[in-house]
């Protein structure tokens, strides 16, 4: 009786066979394991020694994984075999959710550097974090220490003019319609340096924005 297919697979794996895996969608079950746990690509390099340009490519089927790789994968994430091979769920269709917020609707959070305006509030298990930001500090020394969350943001300057401080990078001057995307791990902090308080929009994923 011929082998099955997982059967056909774990004898390929176990000749050091490559590539083996195209047909199994292992780059989708990747990224699957990955969002289930909330990793990033970078933690995920982290945990397998694999570069994240590397995990890019795999889950988005641009090259198949050597065997050495998937005993990273394994071995970094804590899975075994079958997990890994386990094809991605078929993922439903969109509710098409939708949540309007009116000027000024949104719920405010003041702190004594921003005033945040959270937005879309009425969405649970939302992905991205909208909102809105008045830049109250003018000096980065009013920060007791950097701003981080895990995640990425995307920031556009609305109104007035900012000063970007990054933890890795020389401080970045912004005026209404600049923006910029950046990793939120990263320390950050704005100030206003134009007349009036800035106001910027930033869409976050994951995490919480603080100030």
């Amino acid at each position: 009786m011929p082998a099955n297919t997982d059967q056909q697979t774990a004898l390929r794996i176990a000749s050091g066979r490559k590539p083996f895996v195209e047909p199994l969608r292992l780059g989708e079950r990747l990224k699957e394991i990955r969002l289930a746990n909330q990793w990033t690509l970078e933690d995920v390099s982290q945990r397998t020694g694999l570069a994240r340009s590397t995990l890019s490519k795999i889950e988005n089927s641009q090259i198949s994984p050597t065997f050495t790789a998937v005993q990273k994968l394994i071995n970094g994430l804590g899975i075994d075999l079958p997990q890994l091979l386990t094809p991605p769920r078929v993922q439903p269709r969109t509710m098409g959710r939708r949540d309007l917020t009116r000027q000024g609707e949104g719920q405010h959070h003041p702190t004594p550097t921003y005033e945040h305006e959270l937005l879309s509030c009425e969405l649970a298990q939302k992905r991205m974090i909208p909102f809105k930001t008045i830049v109250r500090a003018r000096q980065f020394d009013e920060f007791n220490e950097w701003v981080r969350h895990d995640g990425e943001e995307f920031l556009m300057v609305l109104e007035g003019e900012i000063r970007l401080y990054t933890e890795f990078y020389e401080p970045l001057q912004l005026t209404r319609g600049d923006s910029i995307y950046f990793d939120s791990d990263m320390g950050h902090a704005l100030v206003s340096v134009s007349e009036d308080d800035a106001v910027v929009l930033s869409v976050c994923t994951r995490g919480d924005s603080a100030a």
